[in-house]
């Protein structure tokens, strides 16, 4: 019986002593230079900014299109004028995601007035730097309102193929218009 008091008080002096060594002490923290001299050793080497000389830039090309008008731009990871005409070709629809550094857009799903028994929601995937139609791909969603469910429904390739045509038109018309 007396060996119950003496585990709860070394239990309780364990987990004090546990919790006093999790503190730690001085925690010091490298923050990187930034007056642009080269620290050796040091993660921070570069004399460029986060995301270039201009900051972030997430619409344009380089400052001279003559030299890349490919449309990748410093600021996002994919086709920029692919991003541009996904985003002018499904304006129309609400947006629940997107993301310009992994090339994802996301619908939500849209019910046109006109048929109000169908919704519609889109998934747009730019998968390249380079403004080509395989850097491309659309999945679109649909479905129908049957006795107070909605029940997916098939949708024609011909569909999605008449959706990516638009986008790369639309993108197609950006990149002559951003070298004129």
């Amino acid at each position: 019986m007396t060996f119950k008091p003496k585990f709860r008080l070394l239990s309780v002096l364990a987990c004090s002593a546990f919790l006093v060594a999790c503190a730690g002490g001085d925690v010091q923290y490298e923050y990187p230079d930034t007056s642009g001299k080269k620290r050796a050793g040091s993660f921070y080497e570069k004399d460029d900014p986060l995301f270039g000389e201009d900051g972030i830039n997430i619409f344009g090309g380089d400052d001279n299109p003559a030299e890349n008008n490919n449309g990748s731009g410093n600021g996002i990871g994919v086709n920029s004028f692919l991003w541009r005409a996904s985003l002018d070709t499904i304006s129309f629809l609400p947006l629940a995601s997107a993301d310009p550094f992994g090339g994802v857009i996301i619908t939500d799903w849209h019910i046109d007035p006109s048929i109000p028994n169908e919704r519609v929601k889109l998934q747009i995937y730019i998968l390249d730097r380079q403004l080509r139609s395989d850097g491309l791909r659309v999945t679109m969603f649909r479905e129908a309102l049957v006795e107070g469910q909605w029940v997916s429904q098939s949708i024609s390739s011909r569909t999605i193929r008449s959706i990516e045509d638009s986008i790369l038109a639309r993108a197609r018309e950006l990149r002559i218009q951003s070298s004129a």
